[in-house]
């Protein structure tokens, strides 16, 4: 061996142990969260991580209109929409690109999005409201909203789009019954479970509103292939994982958390739980990109190519549209 390579041998094991110092030491110094502070700090390490990531994403440059479109309707169906939760502030990142009316769409389902949950974790909501729904129900405030919403946004799809929106509305069910389940039962997730059962909880028809919102449909062959439904389920699972660091003082000692599940599964503290969920998450991010760029664009045609590139492109900015919204909402503070 030469002097040369030997010393490229040496350098390259003193820069390993090196960085691998400085990602001890900076998990080290991960912020747990503060009385009153923010949790979502904790992901900021991923500004450093993740190149998509590292910059704030573009505001609508119609943001206040998106806004003020979310308030009307939600006063007009029944709901309450608080402007320092600003829903319509993650809606005007991901859709900066697209038209108001796309992005007030999504902030809107958005909102009622979140009052389900909210519906259904803090105030032990009934599980048969998914029913009322899927009936087409309007006794309750959430299910007078979603009709209102399907009935704007339905309009626009296939009968197929129609029946895949209904799948994702019963898997949400059948995963928030699990997570009911196992509450009764003092059951906690194991963390090879969590995942899928995670990416039921936090609405999968969530991804299939984008092209309403955009006015397009994505094949249904495409929508099948594996890497259209490896980028959607790399994308719910970085936004949903997001969350969880984020809302993890909210919910209370849940256990269905990434974080609490490492804590205590794993056995580590809440700085090391916390940086191995932010490692996952970064290696969903790549699992993203490495998805986007399998897309088979060549075998569309031109225009169904650009329309299936907007939806991907939405989903591409949907982690640092989702931390930024994090960053600044109050609904975790």
């Amino acid at each position: 061996m030469t002097t040369t390579t030997t010393g490229t041998t040496v350098f390259a094991a003193v820069r390993s142990t090196v960085r691998t110092a400085l990602r001890s030491a900076l998990t080290s110094l991960l912020p747990l969260p503060r009385r009153g502070g923010s949790a979502a700090l904790a992901l900021l390490p991923l500004t450093e991580r993740v190149p998509a990531m590292a910059a704030p994403c573009r505001m609508h440059p119609a943001v206040y209109a998106i806004e003020a479109a979310v308030i009307d309707w939600a006063r007009r169906t029944g709901l309450r929409a608080d402007p320092g939760v600003g829903y319509h502030r993650m809606a005007g990142r991901a859709f900066a690109e697209f038209d108001a009316a796309a992005a007030a769409l999504f902030a809107q389902w958005l909102t009622w999005l979140f009052h389900l949950d909210d519906e259904l974790d803090e105030h032990a909501g009934p599980l048969e409201i998914f029913h009322g729904m899927l009936k087409g129900s309007s006794r309750h405030p959430l299910e007078a909203a979603f009709a209102d919403l399907w009935r704007v946004t339905s309009v626009r799809m296939s009968d197929r789009w129609r029946a895949r929106f209904a799948v994702g509305l019963q898997r949400q069910y059948d995963a928030c019954r699990a997570e009911a389940e196992n509450r009764a039962a003092g059951r906690m997730p194991t963390l090879e479970e969590y995942p899928a059962l995670r990416r039921g909880t936090v609405g999968p028809y969530l991804y299939d509103l984008v092209e309403p919102c955009l006015r397009v449909e994505v094949p249904v062959w495409l929508h099948e292939s594996d890497p259209w439904r490896q980028l959607v389920d790399a994308c719910s699972d970085v936004t949903a994982w997001c969350n969880d660091v984020a809302s993890r003082p909210k919910e209370r000692g849940d256990v269905h958390n990434f974080v609490v599940l490492a804590m205590r599964q794993l056995g580590l503290g809440e700085r090391e739980a916390t940086a191995w969920v932010l490692d996952r998450i970064a290696g969903r991010c790549l699992d993203m990109r490495k998805a986007a760029r399998r897309l088979p664009l060549d075998d569309l045609e031109p225009k169904t190519a650009r329309d299936v590139s907007k939806v991907a492109c939405a989903y591409l900015a949907a982690p640092r549209a989702h931390l930024d919204w994090l960053l600044e909402s109050q609904r975790y503070a």
